[in-house]
């Protein structure tokens, strides 16, 4: 995934989720975070598996590629319930979702951001940028 493949991937999955995830920026772990009743979990499952077609668990993460581990580990592990879904991760650039419910049961939080395998300090924030605009966050 270049840019532009970045770009459509974002464009694509931000239509799909056009109100029905309102989007925020989240400093703490570099990412956009919505907040969501577990009423919803069905559909936005359902458009995460469509527009990132990989997704692990806290048993399967052990055998995901480095790169989504090393970004698992950034967001303090997975834990039982918790996933984390990809588009392609053997790209050099893709996005990634972590899947969080709350211990109350009541709602589940979703973070999106680009992930990158080598890129330089000014490639990073570039993209981090284009995320950022095209997500409107």
């Amino acid at each position: 995934m270049n840019r532009s493949d970045l770009k459509n991937g974002c464009v694509e999955l931000l239509n799909a989720l056009q109100g029905v995830l309102s989007l925020e920026w989240d400093d703490r772990f570099e990412t956009t975070v919505a907040e969501f009743s577990v009423d919803n979990k069905d559909r936005i499952r359902e458009i995460l598996e469509r527009y990132l077609g990989f997704v692990w668990d806290s048993s399967s993460i052990k055998k995901a590629p480095d790169i989504v581990r090393a970004i698992n580990d950034d967001l303090d592990g997975l834990r039982p319930r918790q996933l984390f879904f990809a588009s392609d991760p053997d790209q050099e650039v893709f996005i990634f979702c972590a899947w969080w419910p709350w211990g109350n049961g009541e709602s589940i939080s979703v973070r999106f951001a680009p992930a990158y395998k080598n890129p330089s300090g000014s490639q990073k924030a570039e993209l981090t940028k284009l995320f950022k605009d095209l997500l409107r966050v």
